[in-house]
Parts: structure tokens; C-alpha cells; sequence
């Protein structure tokens, strides 16, 4: 197959079930790459163990080799295996665990992981999904999984099976269909620091959770510019067009994404429900970048709660 007609090939989709994870195993043990639901946003998964598993992420969504992965396990014991589990740690896992958080903690000497997982760095970031399809492959493969968002780099984060197929056409061979997800953005990221701990990404578990869990205030993230985890890029999420935000009004040539009362040519969320804002996020997004308009212009979302992590995904597109 010539390399444009490879380019132009649409993968696999196939519906969760029995005959997609016997695919996807297959293709994982194989070191290929495989698309799958997880209960935040779809994941480029690939097996952890593997320096060529992981390049194969690398390349299919053309992501800078200095941004490391999340590593994805079926529970708190596996990840044991591969990282330093304090109780901090443990408490976070225990009360978040599965589910949308991710921890950055010290690397396990000896830890059955590529070195391009960590890029370099002495800490890996872990998480245990809550997805039924993420977990049925990590409790049927003997390895864990790297998996960063399943689209371009720094595009917009794929909520459907159709978003993934289209960002990575003629790049990965399978897509798992789990229908919409339901978080639509990413895990909140923590690292967990000898001194204290600090949110590296929010996302939907929130600062205010974190607090009531771990009994403290987090301390100031480092401003040296240091990539410690996905997401920390000025620029990314981007839909390819300008991006104005807090925008209450539309000008003639912007496709205007609401919240609430500003109806917009699309709406996060008419009845004002940062969740289900969150939800519809990056689909929302999707419908701008297939637009006529050349821009796009998003109303003010709050603060509060997850708005935050909708914020820092909204303030990285618009970067």
C-alpha cells in the first residue's frame, strides 16, 4: 500500500465487545497501538513495557518525545509495581481509584516500563480507569498500558469513536466504540512531592475533593516551564481556528459555542451544568472546527468546581 493511500485509510471500528477486545489484545501483545474508550476521553492505548509500543504512540499522533504518558493499570496493586505508593498515595487511590485521577509519584527502581513512558523524568504518572472497556484490556493483558488522548497532538481530545477514526486516519488500525464518554475531559493530574502536592492538570476530580481528601492546601506548581505531565503544553486542544473567549456575543465571522442563557450557535450546557458542560466540551469544539466560520468564540464558563478544568482546556485552544 502506497504511503498516501495508507494515509487515507479509515481504521476499524468496532463495537465493545468479546470480538473487539480479542482484536485489540492481539494487536497490543504485537506492540501495535489501539483506540479506546475510557471514562474521560478515548485513548491511544499501548503496552507500557515496550520501547516499541510506545514509539508507535509517538508516531501516530506526531507527540513530542519530551511529553510523557499516563500509564494505565486495573488497580492500586499493579500500580504498586510500578511506582512508590506513600499514604498519601493510597488514600487518594482508595477514595478516587477507579476513576478520573491521575497521580505523577516517584518511578519504582526496576519498573517494567519503555523509558519513553517517563521521558526521561525520575516520577511516571499513573491512573486506574473506571471505563468497562480500558478495564476489560488491562485485566487481559499482563502488561500495563500507556495511553495519551487518541487524536493528533495538540488537537482537540476525541470524546467519540468517530472523532478518533477522523483525527487518526491512515495512523492506527483499531477504534473500541464505547459510545460518548462520559467525563469529556481529561483526568485530573496530581503530583505528590516529599514537601507537598500540587495539581498538575485539573480535571474532573476537584481542587475543593482534594483538599476535603488529603486534609491540606496544594503548593504552588513550578512556573520553570518543566513538563511534568500531559496536558502542561501552553498550546493544545487546539481546533485548528482562532479561539475568543468569555465571549457574551458573536461577531459575524465566529462560531459561537454557549453556556447557560447565551444560547450560541451551540450550546455547552443550557441549563448552566459545568458537568455536562464538561461532558460536551471537546464535541462542542468538534462542531466549530467543522464550521464555515474561520473563528470561534466560547462564552464565560465559572470558575468553580470543574469549570476550572473546563477554563484550562478552553484558556490552552485558544493559546
Amino acid at each position: 500500500m502506497s504511503a498516501a493511500n495508507a494515509e487515507n485509510t479509515t481504521p476499524l471500528i468496532l463495537p465493545m465487545g468479546e470480538e473487539a477486545l480479542t482484536r485489540a489484545v492481539s494487536a497490543l501483545e504485537a506492540g501495535e497501538p489501539v483506540a479506546v474508550p475510557t471514562e474521560t476521553v478515548y485513548g491511544l492505548a499501548a503496552r507500557a513495557d515496550s520501547d516499541g509500543a510506545v514509539a508507535a504512540i509517538y508516531a501516530a499522533k506526531g507527540r513530542p518525545s519530551f511529553n510523557p504518558l499516563i500509564v494505565h493499570v486495573p488497580d492500586t496493586d499493579a500500580a504498586r509495581g510500578l511506582a512508590e505508593i506513600d499514604s498519601r498515595a493510597a488514600i487518594l487511590a482508595h477514595r478516587f481509584w477507579p476513576g478520573p485521577l491521575t497521580m505523577v509519584l516517584p518511578r519504582r527502581a526496576g519498573a517494567p516500563l519503555a523509558d519513553a513512558v517517563t521521558a526521561g523524568l525520575p516520577t511516571v504518572a499513573i491512573r486506574c480507569p473506571a471505563h468497562t472497556a480500558m478495564q476489560a484490556l488491562l485485566q487481559r493483558c499482563p502488561f500495563p498500558l500507556a495511553a495519551p488522548s487518541a487524536n493528533r497532538s495538540g488537537a482537540i481530545s476525541p470524546s467519540t469513536a468517530a472523532h478518533v477514526a477522523t483525527s487518526l486516519q491512515g495512523r492506527i488500525g483499531l477504534v473500541i466504540d464505547g459510545g460518548a464518554t462520559q467525563q469529556g475531559i481529561e483526568s485530573t493530574i496530581v503530583a505528590l512531592d516529599p514537601a507537598g502536592w500540587r495539581i498538575l492538570r485539573p480535571g474532573p476530580v476537584a481542587l475543593e475533593d482534594l483538599v476535603a481528601v488529603l486534609g491540606s492546601e496544594p503548593a504552588a506548581t513550578a512556573q520553570d516551564g518543566t513538563i511534568e505531565a500531559p496536558g502542561q503544553l501552553a498550546s493544545h486542544y487546539a481546533p485548528g481556528k482562532p479561539v475568543r473567549l468569555n465571549a457574551r456575543t458573536a461577531h459575524a465571522d465566529e462560531y459561537h459555542i454557549g453556556f447557560g442563557a447565551i444560547a450560541g450557535d451551540i450550546n455547552l450546557s443550557a441549563g448552566g451544568d459545568l458537568y455536562e458542560a464538561a461532558a460536551r466540551l471537546y464535541a462542542c469544539l468538534h462542531h466549530g472546527a467543522e464550521s464555515v466560520q474561520p473563528r470561534i468564540a466560547v462564552a464565560p464558563v465559572p470558575q468553580s468546581g470543574i469549570g476550572a478544568a473546563i477554563n484550562d482546556r478552553l484558556s490552552r485552544a485558544a493559546a
